[in-house]
């Protein structure tokens, strides 16, 4: 199936090191609590209102209007972001 694994030294071996399931993850993911985000939401997820009026008006203003003109839509989706505990 893939020619070029088997000009490996140990290609005729079985790797025996390769994790079969999620289970046998042999590094443990710390899922820690944010006071701030008891949710647990992701940047993308967080902030929809402020994010969806962010990009709403960017797309309504050519680059050299949006900067200065969304600006404030910026800060406010910035400052809804470090609400939840997210370092932006």
């Amino acid at each position: 199936m893939f020619g070029w694994f088997s000009s490996s030294p140990n290609a005729d071996k079985p790797n025996t090191a390769v994790a079969t399931s999620v289970d046998a993850c042999p590094v443990p993911i710390a899922k820690e609590a944010n006071p701030l985000n008891p949710q647990g939401l992701k940047p993308c997820c967080a902030c929809p209102e402020t994010k969806s009026a962010r990009d709403a008006c960017f797309l309504k203003f050519d680059t050299a209007e949006a900067d200065e003109k969304c600006k404030w839509l910026v800060k406010a989706h910035i400052d809804c972001m470090k609400s939840y505990g997210f370092k932006v």
